[in-house]
């Protein structure tokens, strides 16, 4: 499913001008990447959470030039569902 889907679904089952609707998600997608920056984690309960992650730093190997390259820890976005939301999808 698309944005647009997701707008257009919203907009038929509550009436919502698909306009106001897309403003809507799209500030909500801003927020959820803002805080996420900025290190915070994004609760929705139940539905799920909007977690930073770390990676470890790790020993890679570069093929085509054949070397030995470390990747440095960094942090990565990632989403936890909550149980409610995993039951209903099995």
């Amino acid at each position: 499913m698309t944005k647009a889907q997701i707008v257009n679904e919203i907009s038929k089952s509550t009436g919502i001008e698909k306009a106001n609707v897309l403003e809507t998600v799209e500030k909500f997608m801003e927020v959820v990447k803002d805080s996420l920056a900025n290190g915070e984690n994004v609760y929705l309960r139940g539905f799920g959470s909007f977690i930073v992650k770390t990676r470890s730093q790790k020993t890679a190997r570069n093929i085509s030039k054949n070397e030995t390259i470390i990747i440095p820890e960094h942090k990565i976005p990632a989403f936890k569902p909550a149980k409610v939301f995993m039951e209903e999808v099995k």
